[in-house]
């Protein structure tokens, strides 16, 4: 059973599941650390991180990367940005 306030709990959570995050605490969500293992798993659980981690460019990549989908979750100043679309359409 996941600890959702134990960040080695929530980790192991995430990598195994990314859609996970969303049962994660609100401070996960603004740890970089979570959520890029939770997008290397499941690009869209981009959706659940904090705002400013959606505004975070590498971060945003590495979740287009994993599914384009989650495009739809980047801040809006991404979502035209040439590198951000290039990741998104591979």
């Amino acid at each position: 059973m996941t600890d959702w306030s134990n960040k080695k709990s929530v980790l192991a959570a995430v990598q195994e599941d990314g859609f996970a995050l969303k049962n994660a605490d609100e401070s996960f969500k603004k740890d970089k650390s979570i959520v890029i293992a939770a997008i290397k798993q499941y690009g869209p659980a981009l959706y659940y991180s904090h705002e400013s981690l959606k505004k975070d460019k590498s971060l945003v990549l590495v979740a287009v990367k994993q599914d384009g989908e989650a495009l739809e979750y980047a801040d809006e100043s991404l979502k035209n940005d040439p590198d951000v679309i290039k990741a998104a359409n591979k």
